[in-house]
């Protein structure tokens, strides 16, 4: 079987939902997550941050790198790619969630 130990996923839109899912199942593996999203304030209504969401992925076994990204803008997901880049050695995995 696959696994995703020591592999770097760049996931857009992994501060909650079905990215955030994605995230936790790759950090049992003991991947590396780049949570990729425009949330680092809580919403009064939607739970989570890409901090929590961060906190979540290490707990679960993996490292997280929470990186605030509004993917409409390409300098920022340029810039975001560059620094998952820089903190794991590379990327793996990309999962457009957002």
């Amino acid at each position: 079987m696959a696994t995703l130990k020591g592999k770097t996923l760049f996931i857009t839109g992994a501060s909650r939902g079905i990215g955030k899912a994605i995230a936790i199942r790759a950090a049992r593996d003991g991947a590396n997550v780049a949570i990729a999203a425009k949330t680092v304030e809580p919403h009064p209504r939607l739970p989570g941050t890409i901090h929590t969401a961060a906190k979540e992925i290490e707990e679960a076994g993996g490292k997280a790198l929470p990186l605030q990204v509004d993917i409409r803008f390409e300098d920022q997901v340029q810039a975001a790619i560059a620094k998952t880049v820089e903190t794991f050695g590379g990327l793996d995995v990309l999962v457009n969630n957002a």
